[in-house]
């Protein structure tokens, strides 16, 4: 489906735990022009840090991560070419740009491209709008699944939707 405001590309994040030793483990983006990309981050050896906590959160088991993810060189040297020269936008910024230095430092690259908070593009009435506008988007789209491609577009659309509504 293409977006009939333009809106920037959105990452999002899931990831082993929520602390200093936690990693990405999933890498899912939007592309301004709706096509959007997903995929697994098999853990490399020095990262082996697992929270339960979070896969209560996001559902997806260590074992398919590692049995089904692409190394990080792989996903680094994708994201490069996906995102090359973009500012790419995040809602968890602060997290999501220490996994993303993560990926990029073990695989020994550096990124193409930028990464920015989303909150950045959004006016202070916006804000204090965001969090109930996105649950309704999020109702409208009636996604189930907590994975970094639908979160993605999640925070893609309830962006647009503030665009429009300006």
């Amino acid at each position: 489906m293409l977006l009939t405001t333009t809106v920037p590309a959105v990452l999002d994040i899931e990831a082993s735990g929520f602390g200093r030793s936690s990693y990405p483990i999933e890498v899912g983006c939007v592309l301004s022009d709706g096509r959007s990309f997903c995929t697994l981050i098999r853990p490399e050896p020095e990262w082996t840090h697992w929270d339960p906590a979070a896969e209560l959160l996001h559902h997806i088991p260590r074992n398919l991560v590692v049995s089904k993810g692409r190394s990080a060189l792989e996903v680094a040297q994708l994201l490069n070419v996906q995102l090359r020269g973009q500012t790419v936008y995040s809602d968890g910024w602060a997290n999501d740009f220490t996994w993303i230095s993560a990926l990029f430092e073990v695989a020994d690259l550096s990124p193409y491209f930028k990464l920015e908070n989303l909150r950045s593009l959004l006016r202070e009435d916006e804000v204090d709008r965001w969090h109930d506008l996105k649950q309704q988007v999020g109702e409208e789209l009636g996604e189930a699944r907590h994975r970094a491609s639908n979160d993605a577009r999640l925070l893609q659309r309830t962006l647009q939707r503030l665009m429009e509504q300006r």
